[in-house]
């Protein structure tokens, strides 16, 4: 007897199934080659019976467990946490009479954990006051680059070349690399 989940099995036989992906690009002569070969999640099949007055609702209480992707846990001759059922095949024969026949096929999986944690907030609830004072126009400043002339800089602050000109003491040519300069 095996439980999957909740539900009560009998099951005659588990076999195991290891797997790898991989890849393989066509060549024009002779075998194709490969590149990746990467280690896919174990899987295993359980093949038994139902048996009981109500096995239609067990069925029923698996295919429901298996499209919702429940994560669940199998006890059987193997023993497995971690897994989802891939899929459910189910046959009547005439020799069980209060049951059906089932072969469920399962898959392990890791489920993923992070280290990231969200920062607590201080939230007391209440709204901070929003000043209706306009702010006050303070000078604004430009750290010079290898490569900045007053025209990049009117265009990218909106101030006139002139108006540079006049603020900053520097020729147009020689502007001096990492100099603070007055762009509005």
């Amino acid at each position: 007897m095996a439980k999957l989940d909740n539900v009560s099995l009998f099951i005659e036989t588990e076999s195991e199934n290891y797997k790898v992906d991989v890849t393989e690009y066509a060549v024009e002569k002779g075998e194709p080659f490969t590149d990746h070969v990467s280690k896919r999640s174990p899987e295993f099949t359980i093949s038994g019976y139902i048996l009981s007055s109500d096995y239609e609702t067990s069925k029923k209480k698996l295919i429901s467990i298996m499209e919702s992707g429940k994560i669940i846990k199998y006890v059987g001759k193997l023993s497995a946490s971690n897994v989802v059922i891939t899929n459910i095949s189910g046959k009547r024969t005439s020799n069980v009479q209060n049951g059906m026949g089932i072969d469920i096929s399962l898959r392990r999986i890791r489920i993923s954990t992070t280290s990231w944690k969200k920062k607590p907030t201080n939230n007391s609830g209440k709204k901070k006051p929003v000043s209706k004072k306009k702010p006050v126009n303070k000078n604004k400043y430009h750290v010079t680059r290898k490569g900045d002339t007053y025209w990049g800089l009117s265009r990218k602050y909106g101030s006139s070349i002139p108006q540079l000109r006049k603020w900053n003491k520097y020729p147009d040519r020689r502007i001096p690399i990492g100099v603070k300069l007055r762009v509005k």
